[in-house]
């Protein structure tokens, strides 16, 4: 079992930056590779970004490439999504996810999520 608890979010104006963390517990943490995924009122959960286990790769979805950037430190079992220039579109919940399998952006690979944290953009 692996427990997911994402901080971080909060409210920003458009452009500005936020650094949201994810801090996992439980046995083999350090076995799986993450994801970021995000909802908004209304729509469908979308895929952010993703991390291999090693955090040597990354993925990204297309929107996000240039502005968002994953990370993650093994030593303190925490993944990071740095998202900077933010827009309005980029208001949503955001969630991080465990997976077995690298570097997916299907949510039904994804084990284990947390309970999710909010962020809002303002124009």
């Amino acid at each position: 079992q692996v427990r997911l608890v994402e901080s971080g979010g909060g409210s920003v104006q458009a452009g500005g930056s936020l650094r949201l963390s994810c801090a996992a517990s439980g046995r083999t943490r350090s076995s799986y590779a993450m994801g970021w995924f995000r909802q908004a009122p209304g729509k469908e959960r979308e895929f952010v970004a993703a991390i291999s286990r090693s955090g040597a790769s990354t993925y990204y979805a297309d929107s996000m490439k240039g502005r968002f950037a994953v990370s993650r430190d093994n030593a303190k079992s925490t993944v990071y999504l740095q998202m900077n220039s933010l827009k309005p579109e980029d208001t949503a919940v955001y969630y991080c996810a465990a997976s077995l399998i690298n570097l997916s952006d299907f949510a039904p690979q994804y084990d284990y999520w947390g309970q999710g944290t909010q962020v809002t953009v303002s124009s």
